[in-house]
């Protein structure tokens, strides 16, 4: 590993160290070493840094012969991490008749050795993960490549078939919807495919966005209500399968309507959230959706949530007693609430859902999101 592959950060601490025996009177040379394993396996000393700067490219330890011959003007001083030997530092003096080297002096290499050896320890840490993000970039490159074909086949398997059934057919939604969940799994792709980019774009404001399927630029005619519509299906869909009680919105109010495609996070949320439903209440309870002025409600009939955990299952990783046996990270709600806040508004528990509106059930749990009204 030659010197170039370090980072400048680190290139230029070494320096600054170096420079500051520019003052010191008893010191000809000093030199920074940092070891690695050899094209052969055999370990080398190379230079990373030296004082004086130096045209002069200066040869591995191993392989400079003047250094063989012993010295009292010259002394060693180890980069050490633990037991680990990460590189040293090579001083030399001018000549002198004196045997012993200045209290001082030896002090400060030391102090210097230890500061470096620090530095050294932090930039291979830094070079591992790097090491390590690179080869996930590539895996997850390589994960959405071979992905992409059979999602296409699935598309167009469904296209197929929803010509072979006809307008007129009672399943025709059915294959809609299996239209447009591939649709959204492509988007999943597509934002898979930014991690392995050298960089993630920032959102206009600066700040880093959570990663979530990215808006086409041709879909800005898209109101939030049509957004949703296609996640109540499969809810609708799914609730049918398990045999339970699905209720959907009584009615869509004008803000459905009205606010803009760039708030397309909110079916984000409202997706985490019906998932959490489903998942987490038991299998014969009610699940429904109802949306209002003052925002929108995911509840469910299951058993209410308990008061010690009300506020920690909105904390990233925690999951609850009703969570605990099954799969999962434990980041939807941490990030549903955390997009909530992003677009102003908020997320809230209640563990009565009639609070949100009185025809629902007074026992449960109701996750209420609202937004910052416009």
């Amino acid at each position: 590993m030659s010197s170039m592959q370090y980072s400048e950060r680190f290139l230029n601490f070494v320096q600054q160290q170096l420079m500051s025996f520019q003052a010191n009177q008893e010191l000809e040379h000093v030199v920074v070493y940092v070891a690695r394993s050899g094209d052969s396996g055999s370990p080398s000393l190379e230079v990373v840094g030296q004082w004086p700067k130096s045209e002069k490219v200066l040869q591995p330890v191993e392989t400079d012969t003047a250094l063989r011959t012993p010295s009292s003007n010259r002394r060693w001083y180890p980069l050490q991490e633990g037991s680990i030997l990460l590189g040293v530092i090579r001083a030399e003096r001018i000549a002198s008749e004196e045997e012993e080297w200045s209290e001082s002096l030896d002090q400060r290499l030391q102090s210097i050795s230890i500061l470096l050896a620090n530095s050294l320890a932090s930039e291979l840490d830094r070079k591992r993960l790097l090491e390590q993000l690179d080869d996930q970039k590539e895996q997850i490159s390589l994960m959405v490549h071979q992905l992409r074909n059979p999602l296409a086949a699935l598309g167009t398997y469904a296209k197929l078939l929803l010509k072979k059934i006809g307008p007129e057919s009672e399943h025709k939604n059915l294959v809609k919807g299996l239209m447009t969940e591939q649709a959204q799994v492509n988007k999943y792709l597509y934002a898979l495919d930014q991690l392995s980019q050298v960089k993630l774009p920032q959102a206009d404001d600066g700040s880093n966005r959570l990663l979530l399927p990215p808006l086409l630029p041709t879909e800005t005619s898209i109101s939030v209500k049509s957004l949703i519509e296609p996640l109540i299906e499969r809810a609708k869909a799914r609730a049918n399968l398990q045999g339970r009680k699905w209720f959907g919105p009584s009615k869509w109010p004008k803000w459905m309507e009205s606010r803009s495609i760039s708030e397309g996070v909110i079916a984000e949320i409202v997706a985490n959230l019906l998932e959490n439903a489903f998942r987490y209440s038991p299998p014969q309870s009610s699940i429904g959706i109802e949306v209002i002025e003052e925002g929108i409600c995911i509840w469910d009939e299951g058993i209410p949530i308990k008061q010690e955990e009300r506020e920690m299952i909105f904390e990233k990783g925690f999951r609850g007693e009703s969570g605990s046996k099954m799969s999962g990270s434990g980041i939807g709600l941490a990030l549903a609430r955390d997009l909530a806040r992003q677009l102003g508004g908020d997320l809230k528990l209640f563990v009565n859902p009639s609070q949100f509106k009185n025809s629902l059930p007074e026992s449960g749990n109701a996750f209420v999101f609202t937004l910052e009204p416009k």
